[in-house]
């Protein structure tokens, strides 16, 4: 057989195997996707951003080609297939300042939509677009109402060519929730536009695979508090990867980052690392993924007001999943990173980040979560940087369960708790939120 018809061999099996152990209904499907949306889980540090970027790119082009064939839809004409999913949210906060002394809480009221596009060019090439947006209301603090972005809109197209996978994306997302930034204190008004396009090549050899990708990210602050947060970057990554074993996949991996910032507050940057990285899959749903590496950050000096020196930190990773039945499955992610800070150039961070989904009783998923960090925010600091050391918790409980045939509601709750060197800086926060979901297919 020839190296190209054992790849698709190869891949048609692994589609066959994943198709049929998630072959789930239309409630289940979104449930799912609606679950990973709303779940209140902690934002990522852009430490190695390029890799992150790559990594979630691959994540998602799989998952799309996977989905298309069971994914549910509200209208379909030839291959073409729309879902429209209206939401409507209500959330109660105790502390939308994230505050030590100026604490304040509101009703928050969401109506919102999800569109899921579906079109594939040919029988590989899957063009994808997830687009969700709602409308935060605050019932009590008008000024903090905004426009929301779901995390995970995009525009996704796979191109296969022989033994090559090309994947062009746009990915696209807003949220204003401060207290899903370990590093922020004191405000409700924290809030990124993030847009990152690109793309990303695998060349798959069998034993063998490489990759390379390039990103061009623009960010903008939601509000003029952190406009120094305004800033584009071009990012790079390769990585080399050799099956040493059917269940084990190592390789090396180098990433770099430029970044320009509109102010003149932080310092331009450039980034580099390198690392190795394994993928081991003991079992047909249980992966085990470490990466360790170094990265260098070099300062511009292009500030007015801050000074930072040259950075060199080693990064670790672990990520586990699981799915130990079909009702019970766990995720951790635990590591240590330095990653571009906020009110700072530079946060070295230790990170540990368990979750666990239980589906013991029947349609009713159950999802348990915990998040630390442990930071040292203004490292490499000469003049000028915000400096101290936090440590930030978060606990979260999610239910969703389908009430009706086409209506699912899903009720959280998110515990944050801060604590810092300086202790003006350390707060509180209880979230309970209500969601309504209506399924029209």
């Amino acid at each position: 057989m020839s190296s190209s018809a054992k790849h698709r061999s190869n891949r048609e099996s692994l589609a066959d195997s994943l198709k049929g152990r998630h072959s789930l209904s239309a409630g289940a499907i979104f449930c799912g996707c609606l679950a990973a949306a709303i779940s209140l889980r902690p934002s990522l540090a852009p430490a190695q951003e390029a890799l992150r970027n790559s990594l979630a790119g691959d994540a998602a082009a799989a998952a799309n080609r996977l989905q298309l064939e069971s994914i549910p839809y509200t209208f379909k004409t030839g291959d073409l297939r729309l879902l429209f999913t209206p939401t409507l949210g209500f959330e109660w906060n105790d502390n939308i300042n994230i505050s030590q002394t100026k604490i304040q809480e509101d009703l928050i009221v969401s109506p919102g939509m999800q569109l899921m596009v579906n079109y594939p060019i040919s029988q590989q090439n899957i063009l994808s677009l997830n687009v969700g947006i709602s409308y935060d209301k605050y019932l009590d603090h008008d000024q903090y109402s905004t426009w929301q972005l779901q995390s995970g809109s995009a525009l996704s197209f796979d191109i296969f060519i022989k033994d090559f996978r090309i994947n062009v994306h746009d990915r696209v997302g807003y949220a204003k929730d401060s207290a899903q930034q370990a590093a922020v204190a004191g405000t409700a008004r924290f809030g990124n536009i993030n847009n990152t396009i690109g793309l990303n090549v695998t060349w798959d050899l069998a034993d063998v695979t490489l990759s390379a990708g390039y990103d061009h990210e623009n960010v903008i602050s939601g509000t003029s508090q952190f406009n120094s947060q305004n800033r584009a970057a071009e990012l790079i990554v390769g990585r080399a990867g050799v099956r040493v074993h059917p269940k084990v996949i190592t390789g090396v991996e180098a990433s770099g980052s430029f970044t320009h910032y509109e102010q003149m507050v932080l310092n331009d940057n450039a980034v580099y690392s390198a690392g190795v990285y394994a993928d081991f899959q003991p079992g047909k749903y249980f992966q085990i993924q470490p990466r360790v590496g170094y990265s260098i950050f070099q300062f511009k000096h292009t500030s007015q007001s801050i000074q930072t020196s040259d950075l060199g930190s080693w990064y670790a990773d672990l990520n586990v999943t699981h799915q130990v039945t079909d009702a019970v499955s766990y995720s951790l992610d635990a590591g240590h990173e330095v990653s571009p800070g906020i009110q700072s150039d530079a946060i070295e961070d230790w990170y540990f980040r368990p979750s666990i989904t239980w589906n013991i009783i029947k349609n009713l998923s159950l999802t348990t979560s915990f998040s630390y960090q442990h930071g040292n925010q203004g490292a490499g600091n000469v003049a000028g940087n915000l400096t101290e050391t936090y440590d930030w918790y978060t606990a979260g409980l999610g239910v969703s369960y389908p009430i009706i045939k086409k209506l699912t509601l899903s009720l959280n709750y998110r515990l944050t708790v801060r604590s810092a060197s300086d202790p003006t800086r350390g707060y509180t926060q209880n979230m309970l939120g209500l969601q309504l979901s209506y399924h029209p297919q």
